[in-house]
């Protein structure tokens, strides 16, 4: 398994409504990062905060000028949802994640493993 690369395949698939945020979270935002806070409605984030409507791409997914990469913009308090991706390998199929590569189709078990070691940092540890 590669390194990611920041494809932005995740953010942009996932930026469409398909994240969600903790009431613990958005209450965070709202006292202490008011900007992201404001695209926050009903607790459905990335909301346009002009109409109110749900926008088709994450408004924190910044292309870096020049080349193929991504950075989020508020990275360090960004979402659990985000920060747990990718959960499996098989939703990394899905997506398209640049980070398989052959080997990690071919034995999605060893491949799991690799996967819950690289994302050990920023998920909570498992429950027994």
């Amino acid at each position: 398994m590669k390194a990611c690369n920041q494809c932005g395949k995740c953010c942009i698939h996932y930026g469409d409504g398909g994240l969600s945020a903790t009431s613990a979270e958005i209450d965070w935002w709202e006292t202490h990062r008011p900007d992201i806070f404001e695209y926050v409605r009903d607790g459905q984030i990335w909301v346009n905060p002009v109409t109110g409507k749900p926008l088709t791409r994450c408004p924190w997914l910044e292309k870096v000028p020049d080349q193929e990469k991504y950075v989020c913009g508020i990275y360090h308090d960004r979402p659990d949802d985000c920060k747990h991706y990718p959960v499996d390998i098989d939703q990394m199929i899905r997506d398209g994640c640049e980070m398989l590569e052959p080997r990690d189709l071919v034995n999605a078990k060893k491949a799991q493993q690799t996967l819950v070691l690289l994302m050990s940092d920023s998920r909570p540890p498992l429950s027994r």
